[in-house]
């Protein structure tokens, strides 16, 4: 199992990750993944997934406690048993949202299994997409990670 990347500890927790920024992650990730959720959503009218998304959405703003986001992604980890193909990425990535609140590099995750979820076509498009969308001064920090965690499977870098 490969080692935390410590840029993605909070500061609570002796990390250089400040609440801004790891709140930014959150957020980053529910952009990403409410995306996707209209495959999820046509196959199953389970709400967990949503939910999830929006519960990343809500800890970023400050709304909710971690805890309520975290059972947020246990939820939708839950609806991901339920389901098949496509579909489990897309529920598994909401997950990862959610689960941001507790661990900045979840969000990770969420755009990891955010791409499964698509065909084999639309993975750099998408890609992309999320990085673009990533606010700037946090890219180097994605990128970076991304590439450590799955190299070469990533098509697209932002200079």
């Amino acid at each position: 199992m490969p080692m935390r990347d410590r840029r993605f500890i909070a500061a609570h927790r002796g990390g250089p990750l400040s609440k801004e920024d790891h709140r930014r992650l959150a957020a980053w990730a529910a952009d990403c993944v409410e995306r996707l959720l209209p495959i999820f959503e046509r196959t199953s009218p389970d709400p967990r997934p949503r939910a999830a998304v929006e519960g990343a959405r809500a800890w970023a703003r400050g709304e909710i406690p971690v805890g309520h986001a975290q059972k947020a992604a246990v939820a939708a980890h839950a609806a991901a048993r339920a389901v098949s193909g496509e579909a489990v990425a897309v529920a598994r990535a909401a997950g990862h949202a959610a689960a941001t609140a507790h661990m900045a590099d979840h969000s990770l995750g969420a755009v990891i299994y955010g791409l499964k979820a698509l065909e084999q076509g639309e993975v750099a498009e998408e890609h992309a997409w999320q990085l673009s969308s990533l606010p700037a001064d946090l890219r180097e920090l994605v990128t970076t990670a991304l590439a450590r965690r799955l190299p070469g499977r990533f098509p697209v870098q932002m200079e």
